[in-house]
């Protein structure tokens, strides 16, 4: 029969003399495992006399239980050391600078739309919202588009499925009439957002885009007021030097309209962006203005009195201006892109260069 104390000794020695997990765990298997020399000696307990059995039972229980509560301390303590190892290993030195990493900034079109927003803020406008789901009431009622009118035909108009006259805003400007109706003059805000139209997609073309809406109603409000705005907007956005033009136009919402240009900087410049050669001999003619000097920005005009009417506002004692700004394309003519695909392909190797 196994002597106890002798088995005592030569386990708790072994644990003692561990020096890692991978030694105390070998000595445990050893020593209390299911074919340890003490299991064994449990197992041999049939072959006692019935008297000794109990005794020698008591014994070894008692031993197997003293080695498992041995081993768990010595555990714990080989633990500590190796996760105190492993600290002392892995140390960070939180003195070093950490690595560098490039910023992230804007699409270029949200740089885009900030900048003219911070425009308007500078001069007192503030910045409204709404829906881009909007009943038909506040995109064309509201805005003097009569029933019949071909912009409310559904191959212009996203109509939401389900729902009474019920669109996707075709424009920014039922922010326009909600605001009017809800606010007395005076009234100056800038409206930023998405709008859909039922276009097929190419290279100038989205069914998608982003606009900026201007409205400013007072009183004594002119084509004058208008035209100092928009030069303050062109020269903010395309440079100091720049000029505009208002040429007539046709806006249901607008009386009298005008689509307004901004004089090409780069012919002006003498650096012919993206010419095209010559015919006869003939100086090179800039593509982004054709060779005329001027480049269609936005639509704008005095706010029609029958608009102001169907508001609420009384149009003999208030006037105003509105006007519509097409984010992409001032993007495109800033920064020389050829195609409105690519501001939303999402390619690095675009985004990356703005």
């Amino acid at each position: 029969m196994t002597d106890i104390d002798d088995l005592r000794a030569q386990a708790l020695a072994a644990i003692e003399r561990a020096g890692d997990l991978e030694e105390l765990d070998e000595a445990r298997v050893r020593f209390v495992g299911r074919r340890s020399e003490l299991v064994a000696a449990q197992r041999s307990l049939k072959d006692l006399p019935a008297e000794q059995r109990k005794e020698r039972g008591r014994q070894l229980n008692e031993l197997r239980g003293e080695l498992e509560r041995v081993v768990e301390q010595r555990h714990e303590v080989l633990a500590a050391a190796a996760l105190q190892a492993r600290l002392e290993e892995e140390r960070l030195d939180l003195t070093l600078p950490p690595r560098r990493l490039p910023p992230g900034r804007p699409h270029l079109l949200t740089q885009v739309e900030q900048e003219i927003v911070d425009v308007f803020v500078g001069l007192g406008y503030r910045v409204a919202e709404g829906p881009e789901a909007e009943a038909g009431a506040y995109n064309f009622d509201l805005l003097n588009i009569p029933p019949d009118h071909p912009a409310r035909a559904e191959m212009d108009t996203i109509y939401v499925s389900g729902y009474d006259d019920v669109v996707l805003r075709t424009h920014t400007s039922p922010v326009q009439t909600r605001v009017l109706t809800t606010q007395a003059p005076p009234v100056a805000v800038v409206v930023p957002g998405r709008v859909y139209r039922a276009d097929t997609v190419d290279a100038t073309h989205s069914p998608v885009f982003t606009q900026v809406e201007g409205l400013l109603v007072d009183t004594g409000i002119t084509m004058a007021h208008l035209r100092g705005t928009l030069l303050e907007l062109s020269r903010s956005l395309f440079g100091a030097d720049r000029e505009i033009r208002l040429r007539p136009s046709f806006f249901p919402f607008t009386e009298p309209s005008a689509e307004v240009d901004v004089s090409c900087g780069f012919c002006e410049a003498g650096t012919v962006h993206g010419a095209q050669a010559g015919v006869d001999g003939q100086a090179p003619v800039c593509r982004v203005c054709s060779g005329t000097g001027w480049i269609e920005i936005l639509g704008a005009g005095m706010v029609d009195p029958n608009v102001l009417e169907f508001c609420g506002v009384d149009s003999r004692a208030h006037s105003g201006f509105a006007f519509g700004i097409g984010i992409e394309r001032v993007a495109m003519l800033r920064n020389g892109v050829a195609d409105i695909r690519d501001f939303y392909d999402a390619d690095v190797r675009f985004l990356a260069r703005f």
